[in-house]
């Protein structure tokens, strides 16, 4: 019998060396096997590799900045449905996440599925809330404190054991040993992502992540937990591999079914050396870029997303292959340049 095709919008197409989601997400639906995925990409960036990626994204379309507001996204999105009937958008990027959050109503109305976290929920897990969210769900966190100006930087670091992680609202982190080096990270990624910034103690230990989706009803339908055994210069897991770690899923299970977390989330933690504690220092409200692992080990999350988004009812996966790894690599596609300037020129593709 021939699969439904599902006509699926998604975002985060550059895969580069910090990559977005994006590519990994599609792989998992382009592997469905209960619907056949026509991906339309949307991209920011006119050299966002999954652009010209033409055996995993079908159609490219340009869409604006979050920065430039809502309605001029829900004009793009209306031109690019009344083209391509989109049935589900996945979102990959959490700056983005606000104005998809805000208008995930409007494009149901239109015929556009999506399963996202609410409002309520994406803003409890910020960075800077993340004491505050240990506490309300028993979990530990690293002390953490939200800074805005330069003064508040240098009284709030008195406060502080270094090394001092430095953490932008959005994105990047990098651990200052001195005030020196944390008022320069200050700078840097305030001037990129701006205020506030966060500042988090830093805990030695082995870094551990777990990427699971849940059904926005209490219930979680997957997780798989992995442990980064290569990072890169700028922090990115560049190989890991899967764990057998009940606790880490226990602990996924734990927050999705308190906060009737619906879709995509990542949990970045540190098991300590000293005690072997499991520290949550992020949640990261969408799926991460190596999400293609969780497919690899016999859970495709983001297939199981797109049957949600479109009301089906999905059961929970109930076990993963361990010992499976990821290894990232980079490889040069050859490409006309007469893509490049259609792209550039009228933002499709």
């Amino acid at each position: 019998m021939k699969k439904q095709q599902i006509n699926i919008a998604v975002t985060g197409l550059n895969a580069v060396d910090s990559p977005g989601p994006g590519i990994a997400v599609i792989r998992g639906l382009k592997e469905s096997k209960h619907f056949e995925a026509r991906i339309i990409g949307l991209s920011y960036e006119n050299l966002e590799p999954g652009i010209y990626m033409r055996d995993l994204v079908d159609k490219v379309y340009q869409i604006p900045y979050p920065s430039v507001g809502h309605e001029t996204l829900l004009s793009r999105l209306e031109y690019i449905h009344r083209k391509e009937k989109i049935d589900v958008i996945i979102p990959n990027f959490d700056a983005e996440l606000f104005s998809f959050i805000k208008l995930a109503p409007k494009l149901e109305s239109m015929g556009i599925h999506s399963l996202l976290p609410t409002m309520e929920q994406f803003d409890a897990r910020l960075k800077g809330k993340l004491n505050e969210y240990g506490d309300k769900h028993n979990i530990l966190v690293p002390r953490s404190a939200v800074v805005f100006n330069i003064e508040e930087l240098a009284q709030t670091l008195k406060t502080f054991d270094y090394p001092v992680m430095v953490k932008g609202k959005f994105y990047e982190a990098y651990k200052a040993f001195s005030y020196e080096q944390a008022q320069a990270y200050f700078h840097k990624i305030s001037a990129k992502w701006g205020t506030p910034i966060v500042l988090q103690q830093f805990v030695q230990g082995q870094e551990l992540n777990v990427t699971a989706i849940g059904d926005g009803k209490g219930k979680l339908i997957g997780a798989v937990p992995m442990r980064k055994t290569y990072i890169t210069d700028t922090g990115k897991g560049w190989a890991g591999i899967s764990l057998a770690d009940e606790s880490l899923v226990e602990m996924a299970r734990h927050l999705v079914e308190s906060t009737n977390w619906g879709g995509g989330l990542e949990l970045e933690l540190i098991k300590e050396d000293s005690t072997g504690d499991p520290y949550l220092i992020e949640i990261n409200p969408r799926f991460p870029a190596w999400v293609y692992l969780a497919v690899g080990c016999g859970q495709n999350h983001p297939e199981a997303l797109v049957r949600m988004a479109m009301g089906e009812k999905v059961d929970p996966f109930e076990d993963y292959d361990v010992g499976k790894m990821f290894i990232r690599y980079s490889y040069d596609m050859i490409c006309d340049l007469k893509d490049f300037q259609q792209i550039a020129v009228t933002g499709e593709l």
